[in-house]
């Protein structure tokens, strides 16, 4: 493996549906054409807050960016969106921080929100987001679950996720799902 290959990892998606917010993620890390990991979390449960968060990109950044948020989230009392609009202008801004390579989604039963490095904090429309290698097949498969199916958030996400694996090389079927 040459220096330039970078590690490509995963997919999660976010559904917001009837009271519950589901985030799921696959498992698959891989380096270059090698999957180096199949198992990994890339979802978090922020406990103090109800506040899920999942993260794709590097791993080392993202759970950076996941403290960040937590820290966030401790200077704002708990407000998702404030924490992460702050983090968001913080990520942006900070000369260390703007190098990291990573994305983060991060819900509450009322709110999904996907930050970006670039200074982005959008709150999608539909109660589907989704981010990551194989995030558009995970949005579609999502969009279009919430649209002609009556299953929970849990299962939409799930779902969408075996479908973006089906479609995705970076995505595998090792699925996490968190619920709030």
């Amino acid at each position: 493996m040459n220096a330039q290959e970078k590690f490509r990892a995963t997919t999660i998606v976010a559904i917001k549906k009837d009271g519950k917010v589901a985030i799921a993620g696959d498992g698959q890390v891989t380096f270059g054409e090698v999957v180096f990991k199949e198992n990994a979390r890339k979802i978090r449960k922020i406990e103090n807050y109800d506040i899920l968060a999942g993260f794709a990109g590097t791993a080392a950044d993202a759970f950076a960016l996941i403290e960040k948020f937590e820290n966030k989230l401790d200077e704002h009392g708990g407000n998702l969106k404030k924490a992460a609009v702050e983090l968001a202008k913080e990520w942006r801004t900070d000369k260390a921080l703007r190098v990291l390579e990573a994305m983060l989604i991060v819900a509450d039963c009322n709110t999904i929100l996907i930050v970006s490095g670039n200074g982005d904090v959008i709150e999608p429309d539909g109660g589907v987001a989704a981010i990551g290698s194989g995030g558009n097949y995970a949005f579609a498969a999502g969009r279009a679950l919430m649209k002609h199916t009556n299953l929970p958030a849990e299962k939409i996400a799930t779902e969408a996720m075996d479908i973006a694996a089906e479609m995705c090389i970076y995505t595998n079927h090792n699925i996490i799902c968190e619920v709030l």
